[in-house]
């Protein structure tokens, strides 16, 4: 075992002595995960599983299905090799020429136009089987909004967008919605937290096949 292994063994140690909360046993990687990407224990509480989140993660990744990622540091900090073992990839439209021109025409946010790119009236979409949204609150609602109009939607959606306009108003949203989501209420959030969510789905797939 390298010694960057054995740190972060000792690191998730220390996290998992350090919680004060009982997670079930697929609940608990992901919140460690999670806090080993901020140094933030205030996770525990603000994050929100929609009791159907893990299982459709994970059968997500195991059906080799893409993941969407709103912007470049939720795609880069997702890990692609082990992603790729299940025949996924990841998949990032913020600076496609074609979506960057649909946002000066339509007057709306790259990651807005990005979704719909994704998800609306696009037969790529149906290979998306995850959400991961860590920075843009646009993109979380327009998808929403998609999946509203009955569009094509995601079997899970990682929506973690951080900021003080309309993220914590759109995490709120999607806490109520009735299908598989992961959250964090209020402000925090950010792409660093969207990549470990998954990764940590994706060491799930691979753990309990």
């Amino acid at each position: 075992m390298g010694k960057g292994s054995q740190i972060e063994r000792d690191s998730f140690s220390l996290i998992e002595a350090g919680m004060k909360r009982h997670f079930d046993e697929q609940l608990l990687p992901i919140v460690k995960r999670v806090i080993h990407a901020t140094g933030d224990f205030e996770f525990e509480a603000i994050l929100k599983f929609h009791p159907d989140a893990v299982r459709s993660g994970i059968a997500a990744i195991r059906a080799g299905k893409d993941i969407f990622a709103d912007v470049k540091m939720v795609e880069a900090g997702i890990n692609k090799k082990a992603l790729s073992r299940f025949g996924g990839a990841v998949i990032c439209h913020i600076s496609d020429e074609d979506v960057e021109k649909a946002a000066e025409e339509k007057a709306m946010t790259r990651a807005g136009c990005a979704v719909e790119k994704a998800f609306y009236n696009n037969n790529n979409a149906v290979n998306i089987g995850i959400a991961a949204i860590g920075n843009a609150p646009t993109a979380l609602i327009r998808l929403m909004e998609i999946i509203g109009d009955g569009g094509l939607w995601p079997g899970l959606i990682v929506g973690v967008p951080v900021g003080f306009v309309k993220a914590e108003e759109s995490k709120a949203a999607l806490f109520g919605k009735p299908y598989p989501y992961i959250t964090c209420l209020g402000k925090k959030g950010g792409s660093p937290i969207a990549a470990a969510i998954i990764n940590a789905i994706i060491k799930l797939a691979g753990s309990h096949e």
